[in-house]
């Protein structure tokens, strides 16, 4: 067994088919497919099922598949502990973040990185919160931002590194705009502009009300929570969104503070709890916990 065989594999997976897989690591197709092949025979199980359009994994390849993983994570690690050793910093880091997150400045924490850590490659995934966690559950990502809801996820890690809360926004002259202050079963009488679902907020959002018992009215959704203001100020409904939001956009909207409950939104950093975390992650998670939100 041969670690470009697992390297072969995962990338399969995650490419979705052999052709894409072979560009991703610079082989020709019939090479991967008879690495694939050598590594089959060797377990003496079929991996991948190949009698569709497509390509999937059997039950063995699932079964096979997460180890596969863990031991290329080992490789890594082992690779970046010599590479510490001889006094080096190289590695790679598979960064998550929850889309549309504008806390803390993702382009400035990757500036600083990349300052400080010339020789770490990053790859960066974007989406949303509840994807992120089961990528660091199965080890596709090292660490990922991630916006929290009530219960933390179960077996990661995470350092808060945002926590603010979540208002209304309305634009002037609608209803609401001479108000400070709304209780949240008061919004059922309006039409609310909202982060989609799976979205951080949207959850906060949801478990907030499902534990009041109301029933929210969503008209119009948005990924980006400046758009949520922008479209409320076009009277088209009650945006909701980070109180840093609604401070940026003071000239269009009013914030009004949602009362009983108050809601707060929050951002951590997070990986697993369990394994080795790289030296490329521990570096960008120290790094993290100082950028300014």
């Amino acid at each position: 067994m041969e670690i470009r065989q697992l390297r072969y594999l995962v990338t399969i997976v995650e490419a979705g088919g052999f052709t894409r897989a072979a560009e991703r690591v610079h082989v020709a197709q019939p090479g991967v497919s008879a690495q694939i092949r050598l590594l089959e025979r060797e377990l003496g199980q079929e991996l991948l099922d190949r009698s569709g359009r497509g390509v999937s994994l059997t039950d063995a390849g699932a079964a096979v598949l997460p180890f596969a993983r863990a031991a290329l994570r080992a490789i890594d690690d082992l690779r970046e502990v010599a590479d510490e050793l001889a006094g080096l910093m190289r590695g790679h880091v598979r960064l998550g973040m929850v889309t549309s997150c504008g806390v803390p400045d993702m382009p400035l924490l990757l500036e600083r990185f990349h300052r400080d850590y010339p020789g770490i490659d990053i790859t960066l995934v974007e989406d949303d919160s509840h994807a992120l966690v089961d990528q660091l559950r199965d080890g596709t990502l090292d660490v990922a931002l991630i916006a929290l809801t009530r219960k933390d996820p179960e077996g990661l890690t995470l350092s808060v590194i945002a926590d603010e809360a979540v208002v209304a926004a309305v634009g002037y002259g609608e209803p609401l705009s001479d108000r400070e202050s709304v209780g949240l079963g008061a919004l059922e009488e309006h039409t609310l502009i909202s982060m989609p679902v799976g979205s951080g907020m949207r959850d906060v959002l949801d478990e907030a009300c499902t534990a009041a018992g109301v029933r929210p009215r969503i008209g119009l959704e948005a990924t980006n929570p400046s758009m949520l203001a922008r479209l409320a100020a076009r009277g088209l409904g009650v945006a909701i969104v980070p109180e840093s939001t609604a401070d940026e956009h003071t000239e269009t909207v009013h914030k009004v503070r949602i009362v009983r409950p108050s809601l707060r939104g929050r951002l951590a950093m997070a990986w697993r709890t369990e394994g080795q975390r790289s030296t490329a992650a521990r570096a960008l998670v120290e790094l993290a916990g100082g950028v300014p939100t």
